[in-house]
């Protein structure tokens, strides 16, 4: 079957400097399910976040996420190494349509729709081919939104992680990208679970010696607490099956959820440009398969309760440390998140997570992710100094990063990815036919800090 059969990768144990395991590839099957788990230890936090925050069963989100993730792998035939995690992109949604007495119900059957219309989209731009892509996407604009899905999650670290526990944070973050760097072999490949269990202990001991910690919790508060709270773990059972729940439909809900389909669209088509421009191998013509199949996933998903679903930046950022692109790692994290889903004790301890330990290490992921768009750029050599690639560029990065809003009706604002993306999409697209309709030439707006005395100099020379 296309997409569960993998080359085993030299001998399976040993990889040398700047090896890289492309997706139709494996190493051993002890190495491919400890890479799978660190791509379930990286992804888990948000999953298990977005579906808290939106009044959904996060254990079910976890499920939901494994099952999202093997039909994913299907539909796209195991070209694309992605993990399907739940999307923080409703969160707004949500709280809008619980204050219109909408029920998770509501809720879902909106996000059902947004599924649906995404497959569509996908559809559309499979039909159009890698040609149209092209010219609605060219590199400077998708470098753009890159940029914003890794950048654009700076403020979690910022605001949540990081205030939990500076001193914890920060040595994960050293800890971690020292494992990056200086570790060889399989042990620099699971670097960022190391960093995670290093983190974890560091905390456990610091309860032990150092006693409660006075900063903010997970809600903001600012509190004396344990750096990690077991009372969760101790209560829950080892077996258990999620809530499931049937989703209604709502015209004025679905009408608030279906702008973010601009984002999700982003989101998609970045994650399929960053994994092609990590893997060498240009994967353009499979951006409509992904992002169909992301909306299959997400009907899937909302069907029986789950949160809408997307392409996960976390785990690009794995696999953007480790190099290891194989799609059998991924099978196996949809295996470990099924399997998970159905044990409450198990997402307790995840839950338990200190919240500065996460702080450290998203820190270096989210940076990486952002810079993969910088990478676009550089690769594909686009200009700056040109006013067309610098102006919408500009604005947009600038918009997605700081996540201003655009209220349009009390009930639909577009803010952070999607306001970002659509600046960078329809700003570039528009000052081109603008520009070209004029006739005009702009002469560059920036220089690279090269003056006109240092130019004559060099002519000189």
């Amino acid at each position: 079957m296309a997409g569960v059969g993998w080359k085993l990768h030299g001998d399976g144990k040993h990889l040398r400097p700047g090896e890289v395991v492309r997706p139709d590839e494996r190493l051993s099957w002890g190495r491919t399910v400890g890479l799978g788990a660190q791509h379930v230890v990286s992804m888990i936090g948000a999953c298990f976040v977005a579906p808290v925050l939106m009044g959904l069963d996060p254990s079910l989100a976890l499920m939901a996420s494994g099952a999202a993730t093997a039909l994913f792998l299907l539909m796209t035939r195991g070209r694309i190494p992605s993990y399907l995690g739940s999307s923080l992109s409703f969160v707004g949604v949500s709280a809008v349509i619980a204050s219109q007495g909408g029920d998770a119900g509501t809720l879902t059957g909106a996000l059902l729709v947004v599924g649906a219309c995404l497959a569509g989209c996908g559809i559309a731009i499979h039909v159009l081919g890698a040609r149209a892509i092209h010219a609605v996407l060219p590199p400077a604009v998708t470098g753009a939104v890159v940029m914003l899905i890794g950048f654009n999650l700076a403020p979690v670290t910022a605001s949540t992680y990081w205030p939990q526990d500076q001193w914890t944070a920060l040595a994960t973050m050293l800890f971690t990208g020292l494992a990056l760097v200086v570790l060889r072999g399989f042990w620099a490949r699971i670097a960022i679970f190391l960093g995670l269990v290093f983190g974890y202990s560091l905390s456990w001991i610091l309860d032990k010696t150092v006693g409660r910690i006075h900063s903010a919790d997970g809600s903001g508060k600012i509190t004396d607490h344990w750096r990690i709270d077991f009372s969760g773990v101790s209560k829950a059972d080892w077996i258990g099956v999620p809530t499931f729940h049937a989703p209604n439909f709502s015209v004025s809900a679905i009408l608030v959820a279906l702008p973010v389909l601009v984002a999700l669209i982003a989101e998609n088509a970045g994650h399929v440009k960053a994994v092609g421009e990590m893997t060498g191998d240009p994967l353009d013509d499979q951006m409509g398969r992904a992002i169909v199949a992301d909306g299959a996933a997400t009907m899937l998903s909302t069907a029986v309760g789950g949160p809408a679903t997307t392409t996960y930046a976390e785990n690009i950022g794995v696999m953007a440390a480790t190099r290891v692109y194989s799609t059998a790692a991924y099978w196996a994290a949809a295996g470990f998140a099924l399997l998970f889903g159905l044990c409450p004790k198990f997402g307790a301890v995840v839950a338990a997570i200190p919240g500065g330990v996460l702080g450290g290490i998203t820190v270096i992921l989210y940076g990486m992710i952002g810079l993969l768009g910088a990478q676009i750029w550089v690769r594909n050599k686009v200009d700056f100094s040109q006013p067309l690639n610098l102006v919408p560029t500009a604005a947009g990065v600038i918009i997605g990063i700081g996540g201003i809003s655009l209220k349009f009706t009390d009930n639909f604002e577009l803010s952070g990815i999607a306001l970002g993306t659509l600046i960078v999409l329809t700003g570039y697209h528009a000052l081109r036919w603008l520009s070209k309709a004029a006739g005009t030439q702009q002469p560059p707006l920036l220089d690279g800090g090269t003056t006109d005395y240092d130019k004559g100099v060099s002519s000189a020379r």
